[in-house]
């Protein structure tokens, strides 16, 4: 069985870290490879139903999502990570935790995340409702040596997507 691998794909709140996950996680099954999307939104609804979004929560919830992707990557199941974590804290942890790991930044500047908004956060920020949002009220520590940088802006995600599975297969992860 081959081993599992993971890609962590990290951002600001909409820089479009979903719609390159979700393009990676196409581009993978056009080449066979069934892999898990751990999307953070979705497995917050299950670990923190009623998220307040504080620092002790976030280390919590980052720390059972790497676990997560951790089982899954020790049982030959590929990983997409769909989280902005961020801390470098959390992701250092995966990475330490996950052999076969990459880590993507998803770069967008701040203006064009907010214009974006799909979730409508960074409105509810800037009103004071919605407290430690990421690049408002919390910090977001942008990776200081990501294996690969897509532009959220810029960038078709489709063609980040297959850029990804480039240094996958660069790596040995994927099969040419």
């Amino acid at each position: 069985m081959r081993r599992g691998f993971a890609v962590w794909l990290t951002g600001l709140p909409a820089s479009g870290k979903s719609t390159v996950a979700n393009a990676l996680h196409g581009e993978l099954a056009a080449r066979g490879v069934n892999a898990a999307l751990l999307e953070s939104d979705a497995l917050r609804r299950i670990l923190t139903p009623n998220p307040g979004y504080g620092d002790a929560e976030r280390d919590s919830f980052y720390e059972a999502m790497a676990a997560i992707g951790g089982l899954l990557t020790r049982r030959g199941v590929p990983v997409i990570f769909d989280a902005t974590a961020n801390r470098r804290a959390y992701r250092d942890r995966a990475r330490r935790g996950i052999p076969d790991f990459i880590e993507v930044y998803v770069d967008c500047p701040l203006p064009v995340c907010e214009s974006r908004d799909p979730k409508g956060i960074y409105r509810r920020a800037r009103e004071g409702k919605a407290p430690n949002v990421p690049g408002i009220q919390a910090a977001y520590e942008p990776p200081l040596a990501p294996d690969l940088v897509v532009r959220g802006d810029t960038e078709n995600p489709e063609e980040s997507a297959r850029r990804i599975a480039s240094l996958l297969v660069r790596r040995g992860y994927l099969d040419d």
